[in-house]
């Protein structure tokens, strides 16, 4: 427990101290007219208030990435909290913060633009489709997952599914202001009721969980339970740990947001903070993930009663601690909560989708008719993808696991860009480039040696990603002599 409490102790730090360097390395200027107020047009660029900016982009990026992911990053032991605090404060909130300021700077553009204006055309088109089909898996894995969480305690699961995706339509073409900027601050303080109780509970309870310089670096989900788990800290533990640490799928939503704000000088609480306390919750979850795998007996282990232990599925962890931790009413609430947050980055995904697709073909989005010719094609194939999902049994788990890796691949692409950006506007680039070579080698290493990939030896995986570092490493040199010459 006190490798939770110097974790969140140094999250909070991180906001006030690193959360402002980057800050002063951008610069945001007040006087600066923003695309909310350059481009408002009712529907996409609205002026909101701060607040509630705030709790929809933490919604947005929330998902069930920093539920699920912490409880199954929970079992390589304590060197997750090591990730979840270094990955949030060094790379995810900065990523989060500089890609959605590069988009106001840029009059809201999405993310494919971005790249395309940094890293070329060519990597633009690349980005566009990788970017938007990333968004349909976004779409259609999160129609399952509350789906089933739903359908597990009032039955009908069909119908939750429809009904689901039905919203998923609405929200998609209505104004942002409609239902988004109505509903998103409900279900994002349910989300942080659920957070913030579960940690009171860790505090009063206080359990005895393994610390951080006890086990070290020590894979302990490998070492006490090497028949079912055999996962390497590197790279798997940075991919199952994505939403709370570092996740590309935030710069598909940070413009969405970059699009409502009235003052750069806002960008910092609602950008870098969002993320911090998304690391928060992730790190609420771990702890909670690690008292039900990894906790004593004698400490009166009451959820574990009924559980398959180790094996357990994240779902029915969240299911077991809400419902023996927060009594009925605290229970619902938080269950409200995990299954509010994945529907909400469902809609705005396939609203990103929408913009993303609008912004390349120049097709204006203020009349229904033109935002209907990009919708009808993106729910199609979204549909096709969640049918397919339902009839493999297999087949959330094989969409589940390429999205983890689209998604920190996403990441990639973004640090880079903001690493050009950088470079380019004479600033400090080393708070991108390190971060970058990081998640380099992380996603490269992953799609040689996961077993739903290539499946080949660690030892190849690695040698790969370091020359791939080595690669984008001179390619970045080179174009920093070019910017010299210049």
């Amino acid at each position: 427990m006190f490798t939770f409490l110097i974790s969140l102790v140094l999250l909070i730090c991180g906001y006030f101290v690193y959360g402002r360097f980057v800050e002063r390395i951008f610069s945001p200027d007040a006087e600066r007219i923003t695309p909310a107020i350059e481009k408002a047009d009712g529907v996409d660029y609205i002026v909101l208030p701060g607040w509630k900016i705030f709790m929809i982009q933490f919604l947005n990026i929330a998902g069930t990435g920093p539920i699920f992911g912490a409880i199954m990053g929970a079992k390589f032991g304590p060197v997750a909290y090591l990730w979840i605090v270094l990955g949030c404060i060094f790379a995810g909130a900065t990523h989060d913060y500089l890609s959605g300021m590069l988009s106001m700077r840029n009059k809201g553009a999405g993310l494919p633009e971005l790249v395309g204006k940094y890293l070329g055309n060519g990597v633009k088109k690349i980005m566009l489709v990788f970017t938007v089909l990333l968004l349909i898996l976004v779409g259609a894995v999160f129609v399952k997952s509350p789906a089933d969480i739903l359908t597990s305690m009032f039955g009908n699961g069909l119908l939750w599914i429809i009904l689901i995706f039905t919203y998923y339509v609405i929200a998609t073409m209505l104004p942002v202001d409609k239902i988004i900027g109505k509903i998103y601050p409900l279900f994002a303080f349910s989300l942080l009721f659920m957070a913030a109780a579960l940690m009171v509970v860790l505090f009063i309870r206080w359990y005895d969980l393994p610390e951080l310089w006890d086990a070290g670096f020590t894979n302990l989900g490998n070492s006490l339970h090497p028949d079912t788990f055999t996962d390497d800290i590197f790279p798997c533990l940075f991919i199952t740990i994505a939403c709370g640490a570092i996740s590309g799928f935030h710069a598909t939503q940070s413009p969405l947001m970059a699009r409502c704000i009235k003052n750069e000088k806002m960008g910092r609480p609602i950008f870098y903070g969002s993320m911090i306390t998304e690391g928060i919750v992730a790190l609420i979850w771990a702890t909670v993930a690690a008292y039900f795998f990894y906790g004593k007996p004698e400490a009166g282990c009451d959820i574990m009663e009924g559980a398959n232990g180790f094996a357990t599925g994240a779902p029915v962890v969240v299911n077991l601690v809400c419902n023996n931790w927060l009594g009925v009413a605290g229970g619902i609430l938080a269950m409200l909560g995990v299954v509010a947050a994945p529907i909400t980055s469902g809609d705005t995904a396939l609203r990103s989708a929408r913009l993303i697709i609008a912004e390349w073909l120049g097709a204006e989005q203020k009349t229904i008719a033109k935002r209907l010719m990009i919708s009808i094609p993106l729910f199609l194939i979204t549909i096709a993808v969640l049918v397919w999902q339902m009839e493999n049994s297999e087949g959330f788990g094989v969409i589940w696991g390429y999205f983890g890796w689209a998604n920190q691949t996403l990441a990639v692409f973004t640090l880079w860009t903001l690493t050009v950006y950088l470079a380019k506007e004479k600033k400090c680039y080393l708070i991108t480039l390190i971060p970058a070579l990081l998640m380099t080698a992380v996603c490269s290493a992953y799609i040689i040696v996961a077993k739903n990939a290539l499946g080949m030896p660690p030892y190849i995986g690695y040698g790969v990603a370091a020359l791939l570092c080595i690669v984008f490493l001179a390619l970045f040199i080179k174009y920093l002599n070019k910017l010299n010459e210049k």
